[in-house]
């Protein structure tokens, strides 16, 4: 008779501790459903903007012919691939893309990790603030307005050719010569993102223990010393991780600044794997080689970035969910 008691008491409880955990779930769902609801309208566009596109791909294996659509258009399998494996153009631009992609990659990351560095050692902080917000302004702008800006600044009349006049050296047409382009490409690049991972290494350098600098400076360690085995090495998780983040992205070359800056002389250096979709789909009309390059670039993409987020994870614990 006792073992039957215990046993209902034993269920009643079960029951009553389910009870409360619906209960709870169910309050917590009503809390929560207005959140969800105003996700509606972003998994809405995400849908039709992100992945309905992707139906598309069936171009790349397709002899597409926009007036049949995509149910009549003759099916190609693989040839449109060996099409542009062939196209000399195409190894070019990836060629490019990875040139031009692991500049701005290395100097991205070294050109704000320096600058983070010396504007941690001001101790006026009104001239850090403004160092800070001149530095910002140009990832605000977008390329159409830069390229206007460096097509003045880089042009045979331009400032830089000014100058380089005054020394004795003749005028360099940086925009329209192969053996400058790539590296115009690199720096005006940096110089536009450089204020954004600036902010990202100060916010790093913030998180440092400051009591860390003080018992080296007990120990008779100089600002350099501090800054490389203290400062840098606090800030060494979040260098490694953008380091890590940065492989997936390898093959965008920025195809919004090389659009706006590149012209058919500078083809060789500075056409990228984003413009030559362009070109075959857009301008030349053809449409099933520029998906199949397209399809291309995103597999490897997707591969990069698989492996980028797991080294991430392995290194520094990143991970996305």
């Amino acid at each position: 008779m006792e073992n039957v008691v215990a046993k209902n008491e034993q269920i009643n409880k079960e029951l009553l501790q389910r009870e409360r955990k619906n209960k709870a779930r169910r309050n917590r769902l009503a809390l929560e459903l207005p959140l969800h609801i105003m996700l509606i309208p972003g998994i809405i566009v995400t849908l039709v903007y992100a992945y309905g596109p992707m139906f598309g791909i069936i171009m790349a294996f397709q002899k597409f012919n926009p007036s049949l659509g995509f149910t009549g258009s003759k099916w190609v399998g693989l040839k449109n691939f060996r099409f542009i494996f062939h196209l000399p153009d195409f190894s070019q631009a990836f060629k490019n893309s990875l040139y031009i992609s692991l500049l701005k990659i290395i100097v991205g990351l070294m050109v704000p990790l320096i600058l983070s560095l010396l504007i941690n050692e001001v101790s006026k902080n009104w001239f850090k603030k403004f160092v800070q917000t001149s530095i910002f302004i140009p990832y605000f702008l977008s390329w159409a307005v830069l390229g206007g800006i460096i097509f003045e600044i880089f042009s045979l009349k331009g400032p830089v050719n000014l100058m380089l006049g005054r020394i004795g050296i003749e005028p360099i047409y940086f925009l329209g010569d192969n053996k400058w382009f790539p590296f115009i490409l690199v720096t005006t690049d940096v110089w536009k993102s450089m204020g954004y991972n600036m902010v990202v290494f100060l916010a790093a350098i913030t998180n440092i223990n400051p009591s860390l600098y003080e018992a080296a400076a007990v120990d008779g360690a100089n600002r350099w010393k501090q800054t490389f085995h203290i400062t840098l090495s606090g800030m060494m998780p979040i260098i490694i991780l953008i380091c890590t983040l940065s492989i997936g992205s390898i093959l965008n070359a920025g195809f919004e600044q090389v659009l706006m800056l590149y012209s058919p002389p500078v083809f060789r250096s500075g056409d990228i794997i984003d413009t030559l979709v362009y070109r075959l789909g857009l301008i030349d009309g053809q449409l099933s080689p520029a998906a199949a390059v397209g399809l291309f670039k995103s597999l490897i993409s997707l591969t990069l970035v698989s492996i980028s987020y797991y080294l991430a994870y392995k290194v520094s614990d990143y991970r996305i969910f």
